[in-house]
């Protein structure tokens, strides 16, 4: 049921790799190549190859956001392969934006200037599946277990407490 096929065209395949390692080499992780990464890995966690939103752009559409990834009737020709809407939240589109936008600006400035903005900083959680029991530390849970594929809402928060006295 959760079996995956790489996309049938051989060119447009490769693009796809070739995309990947770029972005490997240059974030040192495989971040989709069909979206804007932060190069921020605690940022950009939910769009590194094979992405959070996976799993349910290929049951629902067919096929992953970037087409890499597709179902077994889009990769016999069967179904044909379309383009899907964007299931990253318009927020982390827009943080991964303004990040690239600093990152590049910091490249091209001396080491010792100032940066005029500090970058939204990521609170990471403890999260758990309450149907297999996999934990995950992140910002938010995945949309999908990668363990037992349940949904994102049978993820729960499991709560920390800091506290030292006694």
């Amino acid at each position: 049921m959760y079996g995956y096929y790489l996309n049938p065209d051989p060119d447009f395949l490769m693009d796809l790799v070739e995309g990947l390692k770029r972005n490997e080499e240059r974030y040192g992780y495989p971040s989709c190549p069909c979206r804007l990464a932060s190069g921020k890995f605690e940022f950009d966690r939910d769009i590194i190859c094979p992405c959070d939103y996976r799993d349910p752009d290929v049951l629902e559409h067919g096929c992953c956001y970037c087409a890499l990834y597709v179902r077994k009737d889009v990769y016999e020709g069967k179904t044909p392969l379309l383009p899907i809407p964007e299931r990253r939240p318009q927020e982390k589109q827009v943080r991964a934006y303004s990040l690239a936008v600093e990152v590049s600006a910091e490249k091209k400035t001396e080491p010792t200037a100032a940066v005029a903005e500090k970058p939204p900083s990521i609170v990471k959680k403890l999260w758990y599946c309450k149907q297999c029991g996999y934990v995950v530390f992140r910002e938010d849970p995945p949309y999908v277990c990668p363990i037992c594929k349940a949904k994102r809402e049978m993820f729960a928060e499991i709560k920390i407490s800091m506290d030292t006295s006694g």
